[in-house]
């Protein structure tokens, strides 16, 4: 089931097809079919628009109302399970919703560059950002599902029903994408990653919600909570209690609170991930060590080290070097480290961009000594203001048509991202033929004691689910 040079090569030749197209104008054959309606589907479509029934909705629960905790454990085995059952068309959706969720994070994460807002450290999930605009999509009527259509990666090429995405395929491929990332080969002895992904969408007292709209997102979000509360009051204290409902429900402490809410604010759509890594054969060192914020600032942080065959790659040109170390049965950490501190935001323009992964072809196994810190890494940011820089300021303003959340006129405010990112050693003792002992002398030394970027990249999907860059270990929000 699992083809992982045919899933590697299959994403590099769509990287390269979609970089033609978007060069090009002319004519082409869709390349989208698996994630768009068959006519079969539209026919049928037009038919039940005859006579639409009215959807069933639902009122949300009062934020204080008790919330069971989310169980990370069922939703990992959730994910597992749902990898099992791919069939291959799925893993070719899986392939191409990977390829447009990484477009338009390197999209994105260019725009918190450019403004200054990774300044100090920042991490942006590219599937989860893709994630929540999908299911606004989803939500979303004319002309508002037509432009997020666009922005997804798909344009459309008539305006008929085949050239419209289906939003249902689209995250049922976000969750195979995620189940990919933390499926393992029982027989590695590879540590279990977690990523759990919870919606939560914060209405006036007032709003009813569809349920059919509610029901669609759990491919994508398993956890999905619809929660009422008072939009109208102090922003602050709108944000206070939004922050203490999550805490009670999942136990995650997220980055710093942000309620952009304004008068009329009908609904929240909020999104939070949470990915927990633990590095095999890594080992947390007995001290803290000393990692250099800048030429002249030093902090002391807690560093893990292993040892073994990892691929790598330095590019001497360009003063930087890449390194992939294993994390799953497809997974990878890539850590990209500027050789010189000072072109971090240099190395950052000439990594996350379009040829990123082909770059990764370069590398080559190599016998190493890796250390690096322990991270606990956390971000907040507000999607309208990410799209307000890319100059959509529009597309989910107060004029957007989202009729498929609520059958009355909802007012979009504050649409969240939260992300909580775990890497860590892991406690096991698991050698392997390939762990190198530390006096090995042809292993290559590297420390990771300076700022550095990283990324999570699986390759069957060939989707990269982290986007990050580490400036002070320390500074967590």
């Amino acid at each position: 089931m699992i083809l992982t040079s045919v899933g590697f090569k299959a994403t590099i030749l769509c990287l390269l097809a979609w970089a033609g197209l978007a060069a090009a104008d002319r004519v082409y054959i869709h390349p989208f079919h698996l994630l768009v309606y068959p006519k079969s589907s539209c026919i049928q479509l037009e038919k039940s628009n005859v006579e639409t029934p009215k959807e069933p909705t639902l009122t949300p629960a009062p934020v204080q109302d008790k919330t069971s905790p989310v169980d990370e454990v069922a939703l990992h085995e959730e994910l597992v399970l749902a990898v099992q059952q791919l069939a291959p068309e799925d893993l070719l959706r899986a392939i191409q919703v990977g390829m447009m969720s990484n477009f338009l994070g390197f999209r994105m994460y260019k725009t918190l560059s450019e403004v200054g807002s990774t300044a100090s450290g920042a991490i942006l999930s590219p599937t989860a950002l893709f994630g929540t605009l999908a299911s606004l999509y989803l939500g979303a009527r004319d002309p508002t599902a037509s432009q997020l259509q666009a922005l997804l990666g798909v344009p459309m090429q008539a305006q008929g029903c085949t050239s419209r995405l289906d939003g249902h395929k689209v995250l049922s491929a976000l969750q195979a994408i995620q189940g990919l990332l933390v499926a393992q080969d029982r027989t590695s002895g590879q540590a279990q990653m977690l990523l759990s992904t919870v919606v939560a969408l914060f209405t006036t007292p007032d709003l009813r919600l569809k349920q059919p709209f509610v029901r669609s997102l759990a491919p994508f979000a398993p956890v999905v909570l619809p929660r009422s509360l008072d939009l109208s009051t102090d922003p602050d204290l709108v944000a206070e209690k939004i922050n203490t409902f999550l805490q009670a429900v999942t136990g995650w402490k997220m980055g710093g609170p942000l309620a952009k809410v304004s008068p009329g604010n009908t609904l929240l759509f909020n999104t939070y991930v949470h990915f927990q890594g633990r590095m095999k054969g890594f080992s947390l060192l007995a001290e803290p060590q000393m990692f250099w914020v800048d030429n002249s600032t030093s902090v002391s942080v807690p560093m893990m080290s292993g040892s073994g065959t990892f691929y790598h790659w330095s590019d001497t040109q360009n003063n930087f070097s890449v390194t992939r170390v294993p994390m799953g049965k497809s997974a990878a950490l890539l850590l990209i480290q500027p050789h010189c501190t000072s072109n971090l935001d240099r190395v950052v323009a000439l990594t996350f961009n379009h040829d990123f992964l082909a770059q990764i072809n370069n590398l080559s196994p190599r016998a190493m000594r890796l250390t690096l810190p322990q991270l606990e890494l956390r971000a907040s940011y507000d999607l309208q203001e990410l799209l307000a820089r890319a100059k959509l300021a529009t597309l989910l303003d107060t004029n957007a048509n989202l009729d498929g959340i609520s059958d009355t006129n909802l007012t979009l405010g504050e649409v969240l991202n939260g992300v909580l990112f775990e890497l860590k050693a892991d406690d096991r003792k698991h050698p392997t033929e390939s762990t190198l002992q530390p006096s090995t002398p042809e292993a290559l030394e590297v420390t990771l004691s300076s700022p550095f970027l990283f990324a999570v990249y699986e390759r069957e999907a060939g989707a990269l689910h982290f986007l990050g860059r580490v400036d002070n270990p320390l500074s967590v929000a």
